[in-house]
């Protein structure tokens, strides 16, 4: 649950964030609002997160993490103090800077909204765009990144300090890019999720992109049934073929058009 609070006494929240999609607990996909809350089950969580920052007189942006189990009891888990990698789908719903709130907090300023100017519009799904081989293990994938684009189009954000020619070094995190998709609706989130992931190009290193396009294709994940044991549970979703680049392509093409008129 996404939370802001300032030195005054106030607090919100920007609905909640759901992070099943993971591996060896480490997160691969975030989505807002979750698919799986009920409106119930949203407003009694977001209430918890909010009396809990304003019991310990929280000041700052932060998350509070439950965890939900199959009969539906949330359980705490722990209150990250920190702008979370995933905030991006929380502005996406709500339309607030989350970074900019957080500057005005730690500058002693109010908060400029209150809960009820917080409306959630649609759905946002964010992808980490990881330099790992999910075909090995999720084994992490260095090396020089030979060709690189963003995607574009409406609803799509990249957040990322790659570019054609950057060198991931092996000494830090693999997360090379995040990829952030809006849309109205679920179904076409779903959509323009896939497109947007067919779109990114991240070549001469192994990257996560192939097998989170398999996932968001995944019929059980598209009907909104998943929890943290989803990427154990199909290891099938590891057998995609991987997108040559547009060199190769080039590549390939004129020698089967040489070949062609050869004949």
């Amino acid at each position: 649950m996404q939370i802001l609070a300032d030195s005054h006494g106030n607090v919100i929240h920007l609905f909640e964030r759901d992070c099943s999609i993971q591996r060896r607990h480490q997160k691969l996909i975030e989505i807002a609002p979750s698919p799986q809350l009920t409106d119930e089950q949203r407003t009694y969580v977001c209430d918890l997160a909010v009396r809990a920052a304003k019991t310990v007189g929280y000041e700052n942006a932060g998350t509070v993490e439950f965890l939900l189990d199959h009969e539906n009891n949330f359980y705490f888990m722990e209150m990250n103090t920190r702008l979370q990698v995933e905030h991006c789908v929380s502005e996406q719903i709500t339309g607030v800077d989350i970074v900019q709130e957080q500057i005005r907090i730690a500058s002693g300023l109010k908060l400029r909204f209150g809960q009820q100017d917080i409306q959630l519009r649609g759905f946002a799904m964010e992808f980490r765009i990881n330099a790992e081989d999910p075909k090995n293990d999720f084994l992490p994938s260095f090396g020089k990144i030979t060709r690189y684009f963003a995607p574009g189009g409406p609803g799509v954000r990249t957040d990322a300090a790659i570019y054609s020619g950057y060198e991931i070094p092996p000494y830090y995190d693999s997360m090379c890019a995040k990829l952030t998709v809006w849309a109205l609706t679920w179904d076409d989130l779903l959509d323009r999720a896939e497109r947007a992931l067919n779109d990114i190009g991240v070549y001469g290193i192994k990257t996560t992109i192939p097998y989170q396009i398999e996932i968001v294709k995944s019929q059980e994940f598209q009907n909104g049934v998943f929890d943290t044991s989803f990427v154990e549970s199909h290891p099938e979703l590891v057998n995609y073929s991987i997108k040559r680049a547009p060199r190769e392509l080039a590549a390939a093409i004129g020698v089967a058009i040489a070949a062609h008129l050869g004949r």
